[in-house]
């Protein structure tokens, strides 16, 4: 097919580019020089003698490698022998998968979509079965598994609207791409039935809604008990997070504080992407806030707990539990001058949102198309959105109608929900109650997911 055979000679000329880039971004991230073998499939694979049925589990990045945590420990648990890999395509997914999983799988970068790279990758860890978390779509990776047999099952779908349009624009001239691209997949679990009816539009005739696996999340006790200490060394004054903001919102987001007319509020910002933590450091700096990096306030070495904390334990203490060393530590109170609280780590998301009262969702300011609002739901925090929220449309608008969040046009929109929220108590409360209802009620799709994959491998093995 002429698609088929421009895109893979777009790769052959792109490759080098992808190296060079992972190159340069290493000046700042040393990690992106890492493991660059792997981008081509020369990973380490498995021995030729382990005969156990592997499941390959592929999520891009931070997020995707989340969602896939239910689904990954709900396999093992039922499956203590199982072979699990999970491939990313970030430094910031893997170590995510590493925090997440630690050595109970096997990891690796997903190669590039060339054919000897896929293969080279294939014939040295032998899937089962192979599931691709969210929608992510490589049209050399998929040919070659079924060429080599292996299943390929599409989890947690999704299928925005924009997306799709920008899908049918490329293949509605041409029904056997789309059949290639969506319709090889053995099962294809969408997130909603909007997703579902738009995947089938493209090809996935065997799409069918089964839920998000972002409400079977749980918060571990540990960064919960972290951020109750936190809230205890903030003292009395009011807290928000504005969480996972992106270029151009920060400033936005700032505004919105200097406007809601809650002068003892402490703001907790933290951008998406750890690369930019010095430039909003910067910004702060520039603006003249207040601020201090959480990293400063409450240096890592004094935190074990979100590895080393028994995750069974009961939830309110509001200490940092060392494991086997029994000793605990505690934040130091955090000045009543500061006005930021910078977010500048990984893994803590759920520490920051369970300090605070309400939290506002970045990536939606401006048209980057929103981020998941589900973790802060799931921990009772009331939240605001932004405009922009094509990516995770369905499960917004659901969030809205039932009461537990609320979306602002602007910054002057988000000053007064903040204001709002901050100082209207029983409002605050019945919100945060909407917020936890509504995350109970879409939880279960792991279940549903591990009774089909469970199917779909053992017709493989």
């Amino acid at each position: 097919m002429l698609l088929y055979f421009f895109y893979r000679v777009l790769w052959w000329l792109a490759a080098p580019a992808a190296v060079v880039r992972l190159l340069w971004r290493a000046r700042h991230h040393k990690d992106y020089a890492r493991h660059i073998g792997e981008r081509f499939g020369d990973a380490l694979g498995r021995p030729l003698d382990d005969p156990a049925p592997l499941l390959w589990v592929h999520a891009v990045s931070v997020g995707e490698t989340r969602a896939a945590q239910p689904l990954v420990d709900a396999w093992l648990a039922a499956h203590p022998h199982a072979r699990i890999l999970i491939t990313h395509m970030t430094p910031s997914g893997r170590a995510m998968g590493e925090a997440l999983f630690g050595a109970r799988v096997l990891r690796c970068y997903l190669p590039y979509d060339m054919p000897f790279a896929v293969r080279r990758f294939l014939s040295r860890y032998r899937p089962a079965l192979g599931v691709m978390v969210d929608t992510e779509i490589w049209p050399t990776l998929i040919d070659v598994c079924v060429r080599l047999d292996v299943s390929l099952a599409l989890v947690n779908a999704r299928m925005s609207e924009r997306s799709y349009r920008a899908y049918h624009r490329v293949l509605k001239f041409n029904p056997r791409a789309a059949h290639a691209l969506f319709g090889r997949f053995a099962c294809v679990l969408a997130q909603s039935e909007a997703d579902a009816q738009r995947l089938r539009a493209l090809g996935a005739i065997n799409a069918v809604a089964n839920g998000n696996l972002k409400f079977d999340m749980k918060t571990p006790a540990a960064l919960i008990a972290r951020g109750y200490a936190w809230r205890a060394a903030f003292g009395e004054r009011p807290v928000w997070v504005a969480a996972s903001t992106r270029a151009g919102e920060e400033m936005r987001v700032l505004e919105a504080f200097r406007q809601c007319g809650v002068p003892s509020a402490l703001l907790i910002l933290i951008p998406r992407h750890p690369q930019r933590f010095d430039e909003v450091a910067a910004l702060l700096a520039r603006e003249g806030w207040r601020a201090v990096r959480r990293t400063v306030w409450a240096p890592a070495q004094a935190e074990q707990a979100s590895s080393l904390c028994d995750r069974s334990s009961p939830v309110p203490a509001p200490l940092y539990c060392n494991n086997g060393v029994r000793k605990c530590f505690t934040p130091p109170p955090l000045a009543a001058e500061v006005q930021v609280l910078l977010g500048d780590s990984m893994g803590e998301l759920g520490a920051y949102y369970a300090a605070a009262d309400c939290a506002f969702i970045g990536g939606s300011l401006l048209p980057f198309g929103g981020q998941n609002l589900i973790e802060a739901c799931a921990l009772g925090v009331p939240v605001l959105i932004g405009p922009h929220t094509f990516n995770f449309e369905q499960i917004s608008r659901d969030a809205i109608s039932a009461g537990a969040a609320l979306r602002v046009a602007n910054p002057e929109a988000l000053a007064e929900a903040v204001r709002a929220l901050l100082t209207d108590t029983p409002r605050r409360t019945a919100m945060g109650a909407a917020a936890l209802a509504f995350a109970a009620q879409h939880r279960g799709a792991t279940a549903r997911a591990m009774r089909t994959l469970s199917a779909s491998i053992k017709k493989n093995t």
